[in-house]
């Protein structure tokens, strides 16, 4: 079966793979061989991020991503290229704020396994929602577009999503405020986040925008072709979690959306984050990427 054959049983919602190793080029390339005899492969790129650099709020400082190639047969195929990643991170000088990642269909219950017997965890997965009717609730909240005037109840918010994740998922940075500012103030221009308030207080936020995948952009290598609505952020203030503020705000969010011609919505959650893996499935959404990970590298098995 070919790549694109394979993905596509696996999962109807998957696109193509865009190349041998994903959308990576170079890299160092891994080989090994299956106990059954069964030749594998990869690549291994690295990434390094600095303090000012935005990916730090999800993400390790110096990042080890395997890109395994497309067909790599099940549980012992994947099993034979981590463990020649390990042997290949035996000879790089990894540091404590280092991680390894595989970003691979959700579906694939074969490589699960592998993953979960090499120590990697499931820290982040990419969610979709097909087109379908938005939930309409009775509320007493005032739901409104937010603007450049709501800049600090907007930063209150995203830095408590923050703080929250920094418990269940990658570990808060102390310079999260500072990096999160310039995407809160960019969000607030663009027309396209939502505000809950109750009795004039500010207490939920949805945060969304367009991104479209269409051949040879980086979105077509995790989408179906399309103009998609991505839900970059949903918080729900502490005191009012529980009372029905993020169902409101994505029952508008996705009106609005779906009225604009999204092909679908997207997000990324923490299926290790106790809220967000529950309300997100009972909005309609479900996994379509897991990215599995493990902190530092040199703790990959």
């Amino acid at each position: 079966m070919s790549s694109a054959g394979r993905f596509a049983a696996l999962d109807p919602l998957l696109p193509p793979p865009p190349g041998p190793f994903g959308p990576a080029k170079g890299g160092e390339l891994l080989h090994a061989t299956t106990a059954s005899g069964q030749p594998v492969a990869g690549a291994a790129h690295r990434y390094r991020y600095g303090p000012d650099d935005t990916p730090l709020l999800w993400s390790a400082a110096e990042v080890w991503q395997l890109f395994p190639e497309p067909e790599t047969p099940g549980t012992e195929g994947f099993d034979a290229l981590l463990t020649a990643l390990r042997s290949f991170l035996d000879t790089q000088r990894l540091g404590a704020d280092s991680s390894c990642v595989v970003n691979w269909p959700s579906r694939d219950a074969e490589a699960v396994r592998a993953f979960l017997d090499h120590g990697l965890v499931p820290l982040a997965a990419l969610a979709v929602r097909r087109p379908a009717p938005a939930e309409e609730l009775e509320t007493d909240l005032a739901i409104r577009l937010a603007g450049p005037e709501d800049f600090e109840a907007a930063m209150a918010l995203c830095t408590a999503t923050f703080d929250y994740t920094g418990l269940v998922a990658h570990r808060k940075r102390e310079q999260t405020a500072e990096l999160v500012r310039p995407a809160v103030r960019r969000a607030l221009g663009e027309g396209m986040t939502w505000l809950a308030d109750a009795g004039g207080e500010a207490v939920g936020l949805a945060q969304c925008a367009w991104v479209e995948s269409a051949p040879g952009n980086e979105a077509a290598e995790l989408l179906p072709p399309g103009r998609w609505g991505y839900v970059n952020n949903v918080v729900t203030a502490q005191g009012s979690r529980g009372g029905g503020v993020g169902r409101a705000l994505m029952g508008r969010a996705h009106r609005e959306l779906l009225s604009r011609g999204a092909a679908g919505t997207y997000l990324y959650y923490n299926p290790t984050n106790p809220l967000s893996s529950v309300f997100w499935h009972r909005q309609g959404y479900r996994p379509l990427w897991t990215s599995w990970e493990v902190h530092p590298a040199w703790a990959l098995r």
